[in-house]
Formats: structure tokens, C-alpha cells, sequence
């Protein structure tokens, strides 16, 4: 039996045309277009158009800042990483990657697993800490996928994996490395900031723990490092006149008493605009105008240890044992069954 393994993510241009960027913002305002109330889908559509164009030249600006997003890239490596592990390991498995808002579309890679005989297949969304707009409707996408395609195939589903030990490790060993490759200590005059993707509050109010999750992870890292004095903020995307999550973390970096900053991407799983642009330009122009120096740890997307833990998740489904023997239990935050994840309680 060969299992087919889809890594799934946001996705994002790797180029500068604006028709494409457009396209891309509409998908992703029409897919959280409930935050703003009730609307038809018509209202909706053309809500999300408006907000498109409005958002485009920023984002134009961004990508021609930094060449172009590098993250299908990334993504295409980790999958072909994932599965030379697998491979390693003894598995007849396939991987693909499929990003919900930019092509390779979740559809495609759904295609192409079918169209490769894969009989079984396992979802996993390359976002440890689960949300709503990127975990779970990521899975529902490739739901939607399976029955746009008519595939009725064996399907597993990974949800919120921040917990994995391995992938723990391989973050606090990445800072680790990078400040003492730069010769700092944290602690002191240099101050540790955590930025992750910020949500709406609107997920928030609903029941999404994506904000505990990040906390729960911000906390074991910095204690793993010893650094007890740590900032965490957010980077929200207020295009809408909606709540996002707080503090951001431009607020953050005007508070932080220090002589530099270490800033960790903690939720990125690849470079791309939000850590090429708005971490590396622009955190990084308003951390200086105060005088700091500003240091930005890379994201470890080709880790071998990352690559590992990927490979831990989707072990029990392609060698086909208990995943609960591997901690993995029925998901809260996506309960549908066939859903695990890390996060859920052991008792439940």
C-alpha cells in the first residue's frame, strides 16, 4: 500500500504580477469574510475584491523588497525532505505539498496523489500552533478537495503539533546557535521577542486557543534557553476594522529597555514576506530609530531534526498503528472524526 502524505499551507506569490497578488488576497479575505458579520456571497465577494485592491500595492511593494517570496520553495523542500525520511525509514509513501491560497492549490496536490495510485493519505498543515484560519480550514479545504475530485480514499488528518518534543528541540537549538554564532547572551541588554502571525479576535471569541498555544510554546522555549525575561508580539494584518490579537509586536519593540533585540519568527515555518519584509525591513527600521541593534533569527524550514519531527507525526498513519500511542488523540479544535493532534488531553 502506498500512502501519500500532504503537507499543507497558506502559500504565497513568488513573483511581483499584480493580477496574480490580487487573486491571491481576494481567496483570502473571502475565506474569513464571516469576521465582518453576516453577508451574501455576493457581498462577500465583492467585499473582498475591494479589500484586495486596497491591500495589493503594499504587498507588491513588499515582494519586490525582498525578490520575491521564497516559500513555495521551502514548502517544496520539506515535502521532498519528508519523504526521502520516510523513505529512510521503510515507507511506500508519496508527498506532496498543496497551499490553500496560491497555486499549488490543496485541489492540485489532491489530484496528483490520486493520479499517482496513492490508496491511503494523510493531511498535515505545516502550522504547529493550530488556528482556525490555517489548521483547521486547511483541513476542511482538503475535504473539499476529496469530494471536488470524487476520491473516496482512506484519509488521516493532523491538527496542532507544537508539543512534538523534536520540533521543540530543533527551535530552542536554532536561537541557541544563532546567538552564539553572533556572538550574544540573552538576558541583560539583549531581549529575547517572540513575533508570531497574529488572528483576529473574532477566532478568539469563538473558542480558538491559538493564543494559548502560542504563549504554552513561547514559555517552554525561553525556559529551555534559561531566559525568564522574555517579549512576545503579534504581527496583525489590520486590513479589516476588526480586533486582532495584542500586543503587536511593533508596540513590543517601542517598549523593550535594552541595548538589542532577538527577534524569533516563532509560528513561521518558512521565510516569506512576514519575516523577509516585515521583520527584516521594517521591525528592523523601527528597532534601529530607537537604537537598538536588531538581530532576526532564520527559520530552521530544512532542519533535519524539523524534518524528523515531521516524520514522527505521520509515522503511526503510514505504518498503521495506535497514533495514540504515539501522544496523538482526537482534536478539540477540529472535532471531526479521524482528526488528531498533540494538544488534547490525555484523560479525554
Amino acid at each position: 500500500m502506498t500512502s501519500g502524505v500532504v503537507l499543507l499551507n497558506f502559500g504565497e506569490p513568488t513573483g511581483t504580477d499584480r493580477d496574480t497578488v490580487v487573486d491571491y488576497l481576494e481567496r483570502i479575505f473571502f475565506a474569513n469574510a464571516s469576521i465582518e458579520g453576516e453577508a451574501t456571497e455576493r457581498e462577500a465577494r465583492e467585499r473582498s475584491r475591494q479589500l484586495a485592491e486596497r491591500r495589493a500595492p503594499g504587498l507588491l511593494e513588499e515582494y519586490e523588497e525582498v525578490g520575491g517570496s521564497p516559500l513555495i520553495d521551502h514548502a517544496s523542500a520539506q515535502a521532498s525532505l519528508l519523504g526521502d525520511e520516510l523513505d529512510r525509514r521503510g515507507y511506500d509513501v508519496e508527498t506532496y505539498h498543496g497551499m490553500q491560497y496560491t497555486a499549488p492549490f490543496i485541489t492540485d496536490a489532491v489530484e496528483a496523489a490520486r493520479d499517482d495510485g496513492v490508496d491511503h493519505l494523510v493531511g498535515l498543515p505545516v502550522y504547529p500552533l493550530c488556528g482556525p484560519s490555517t489548521t483547521v480550514q486547511s483541513l476542511d479545504e482538503l475535504d473539499e478537495a476529496l469530494d471536488e475530485v470524487g476520491w473516496d480514499v482512506p484519509t488521516d488528518r493532523l491538527t496542532g503539533w507544537h508539543k512534538h518534543p523534536a520540533y521543540t528541540r530543533t527551535r530552542v537549538d536554532n536561537i541557541r546557535s544563532f546567538v552564539e554564532a553572533n556572538d550574544l547572551s540573552l538576558g541583560g541588554d539583549t531581549r529575547l521577542v517572540f513575533s508570531a502571525h497574529g488572528t483576529p479576535q473574532y477566532y478568539l471569541d469563538e473558542g480558538s486557543r491559538y493564543e494559548e498555544y502560542v504563549e504554552e510554546f513561547c514559555d517552554v522555549v525561553a525556559a529551555s534557553l534559561g531566559v525568564d525575561d522574555y517579549a512576545l508580539g503579534y504581527q496583525n494584518h489590520e486590513n479589516r476594522d476588526v480586533d486582532w490579537t495584542d500586543p503587536d509586536v511593533e508596540d513590543v519593540i517601542e517598549t523593550v529597555d535594552a541595548e538589542r533585540v532577538v527577534v524569533e519568527p516563532v509560528s513561521f515555518m518558512h521565510e516569506q514576506s512576514e519575516t523577509l519584509s516585515e521583520l527584516d525591513i521594517e521591525l528592523r527600521e523601527e528597532a534601529e530609530e530607537r537604537g537598538l541593534d536588531f538581530y532576526r533569527v532564520p527559520i530552521p524550514y530544512d532542519d533535519e531534526r524539523f524534518i524528523g519531527a515531521l516524520a514522527d507525526l505521520v509515522e503511526p498513519f503510514v505504518a498503521g498503528y495506535d497514533p495514540e500511542y504515539a501522544g496523538l488523540r482526537q482534536c478539540e479544535c477540529r472535532d471531526e472524526p479521524g482528526t488528531m493532534c498533540l494538544n488534547a488531553p490525555h484523560d479525554a
